[in-house]
């Protein structure tokens, strides 16, 4: 808030407010949606597989964002109607609850799209092996392993938010992560081109490689659909906390509403890949509607 109302003194550019309405329903929708998959593997023992699990993980994610971005706005509204102040023991006790989940939120989504990303590299060039690589017990252990390293890491990074040391690694890794699976994904698509060339005279094998391309593509639209959603949030911590005294930083920090509605989107358009690219879940969707009805 200090930086907000700074800003508006050192730049022309009009704060852009996004209207209370629009955030609960974005951020209802993407909550619900996750929900929805959540349920669908669950019910489904076809989808009892590493890759949904991993699928599962990055939903839990989205959820947490949208989750974060809800009680957030609740608070702001309690702080306007008199019930909260900003600057009392409690508030900031609840900021810090509230920043360690926005942070798990981030740093689930990143280990998850990495897991998502090693069990399709797994999946199309060890493929004779996949099942005695990545069994469900290894799994579920990495899963357990990535939750609690960034359970953690979320608490220590809130609680010490205002020290440039904890500040600089959680932006370095942001980046870092992007890139490390961007490489795995031109690493994979690479050697996918040269075995396509190899197997194209085996019907059966040609059919199982079109899948496990199929899936690393969609993969890959998870991982841009990312990144434009989560990038111009994190480019705004890294604003806030180097140059909030720049006019140009301060312009762009004034689409703060923007950037935090743009995390939201994501948890919406996540599940609607996830439906549009499974052929399984789409079938798990349409027996959970009838039996509903």
């Amino acid at each position: 808030k200090n930086i907000s109302d700074f800003s508006l003194n050192i730049t022309d550019c009009t704060q852009v407010i996004v209207p209370e309405e629009v955030f609960f329903t974005v951020a209802a929708a993407g909550i619900l949606e996750n929900l929805l998959i959540l349920i669908a593997v669950v019910r489904n023992k076809n989808l009892h597989l590493p890759m949904y699990f991993f699928i599962c993980s990055l939903a839990i994610s989205d959820m947490l964002g949208s989750l974060y971005k809800t009680l957030e706005n609740i608070f702001i509204i309690l702080c306007k109607m008199g019930y909260l102040t900003r600057h009392g023991d409690f508030e900031k006790k609840l900021d810090d609850a509230m920043d360690s989940m926005f942070i798990l939120s981030l740093l689930g989504s990143i280990f998850s799209l990495l897991a998502i990303a090693a069990d399709r590299y797994i999946t199309i060039f060890y493929a004779l092996r996949y099942h005695n690589i990545m069994t469900l017990r290894r799994a579920l252990v990495i899963l357990a392993i990535i939750w609690t390293f960034c359970a953690g890491s979320s608490i220590a990074i809130a609680l010490f938010s205002y020290e440039a040391a904890t500040v600089i690694p959680f932006t370095i890794l942001f980046p870092l992560m992007m890139f490390f699976i961007l490489c795995l994904y031109v690493h994979m698509f690479l050697l996918a081109r040269s075995h396509a060339k190899k197997i194209a005279s085996l019907p059966t094998s040609t059919v199982h490689h079109r899948t496990n391309m199929k899936g690393a593509i969609t993969l890959t639209i998870f991982l841009g659909v990312f990144l434009c959603c989560w990038a111009p949030f994190v480019l705004h911590i890294l604003l806030a906390r180097f140059c909030p005294h720049n006019p140009y930083c301060a312009c762009y920090m004034s689409i703060f509403h923007v950037n935090g509605t743009l995390i939201m989107c994501n948890a919406i358009i996540n599940p609607m890949i996830f439906a549009f690219r499974s052929p399984e879940l789409r079938s798990t969707f349409k027996k959970m509607i009838c039996c509903s009805r």
